[in-house]
């Protein structure tokens, strides 16, 4: 199983991760404005389904990465951490800006959900992200399968947690999601994952 040492930085990382709105977060807030918190929230469902669809590719993946590369892993997690610390410069170049999605009305809360499933699995950098991040807490001495699924699943619930309240923050109060707040939010969250990304590659070493 997972390393407890580890867990705990590790939810602190997914909550740095989850909090940053992106592209699933503006299909959030859009439809959220439009259509009112449930709508939002059923965002939130299919992307669910999404990352839980690609968190299990990521673990099957890397379950024959190990058995076939053996210790060119740990390059592979270096990589894996280096691409966490470009992730975290883009974060402090970050405009605040959640971009402009037209959600259109009339849609069932069933049709709004695979709008979030197809939206995820049309993302090939969430893909890559996960690729790249959940490695980074996995002990290739032990069975990695059970390892990434369970690091899914945490990064599921958090993730899931900060967008419901993106939906609900959206459905309610447009205007505590400002340009100048997702702004400092994503400069802050850049600086502590920068600064995770060096500290997973030192780690990686000793």
């Amino acid at each position: 199983m997972v390393d407890l040492s580890l867990l705990i930085p590790y939810v602190g990382a997914c909550f740095v991760l989850a909090v940053v709105p992106g592209p699933t977060v503006t299909v959030i807030v859009a439809n959220a404005l439009s259509r009112g918190t449930g709508a939002g929230l059923a965002i939130v469902a299919g992307t669910q389904a999404g990352v839980l669809i690609m968190t299990l590719i990521v673990a099957l993946g890397m379950q024959a990465l190990v058995a076939f590369m053996g210790a060119a892993f740990d390059w592979i997690k270096l990589i894996g951490a280096a691409y966490l610390i470009w992730l975290g410069y883009k974060m402090l170049r970050s405009d605040g800006n959640l971009g402009t999605v037209r959600a259109e009305r009339g849609k069932s809360n069933g049709r709004i959900a695979l709008e979030g499933f197809l939206v995820i699995l049309s993302n090939p950098k969430l893909l890559i992200f996960l690729g790249a991040f959940l490695p980074q807490f996995v002990d290739v001495t032990q069975p990695t399968f059970p390892q990434v699924m369970v690091l899914g699943l945490v990064f599921m619930f958090v993730a899931g947690a900060t967008d419901a309240v993106y939906a609900l923050v959206a459905g309610r109060a447009r205007g505590l999601l400002s340009a100048a707040r997702v702004r400092v939010v994503s400069r802050l969250a850049g600086v502590i994952l920068m600064a995770g990304g060096v500290w997973l590659a030192l780690q990686q070493r000793a």
